[in-house]
């Protein structure tokens, strides 16, 4: 299982994107994703993601990738 932190823009882009094979560390950073997101951000309709997905294929091309 590969866990995929995604900030994602207002009108859908991804912005930034961080995957990796570590639970813990997966939820670590989407925490820190949550944390950075100012009020302004989360007013205008920024979000941050944790999923998870079964392949590297169906990780987002722009993704860090965290072994």
């Amino acid at each position: 299982m590969i866990w995929v932190n995604e900030q994602i823009d207002p009108c859908g882009i991804l912005y930034s994107c961080i995957a990796c094979c570590d639970e813990q560390q997966a939820r670590e950073c989407h925490e820190t994703f949550q944390q950075n997101l100012t009020q302004e951000q989360k007013e205008a309709g920024w979000t941050a993601q944790l999923r998870t997905v079964d392949s590297w294929e169906e990780v987002p091309v722009s993704a860090l990738k965290l072994s």
